[in-house]
């Protein structure tokens, strides 16, 4: 990664369902949910990491801080 920042969600679009299909990042860029996966196992996404669910699939979560602000779940919508 080069000496610049990374950017960070600042916000999410979630479906009908509430499940998080887009993030919407600190630089201006909207990504889907994969794309945001991709990004963040790179280090391209600050705060956010992949992570192995119960249910065996490759989900994305905020790094835990005690924090709950920032969890994705509780991000703004847009």
């Amino acid at each position: 990664m080069s000496n610049e920042q990374a950017p960070h969600v600042i916000a999410v679009r979630k479906n009908g369902d509430g499940d998080i299909i887009k993030l919407k990042l600190s630089d201006g860029n909207e990504v889907d949910y994969l794309v945001a996966q991709r990004l963040a196992s790179e280090g391209l996404i600050e705060h956010v990491q992949v992570f192995t669910g119960k249910d065996g699939g490759k989900h994305l979560r905020s790094i835990p801080d005690g924090d709950p602000s920032n969890n994705l779940d509780n991000m703004p919508l847009f």
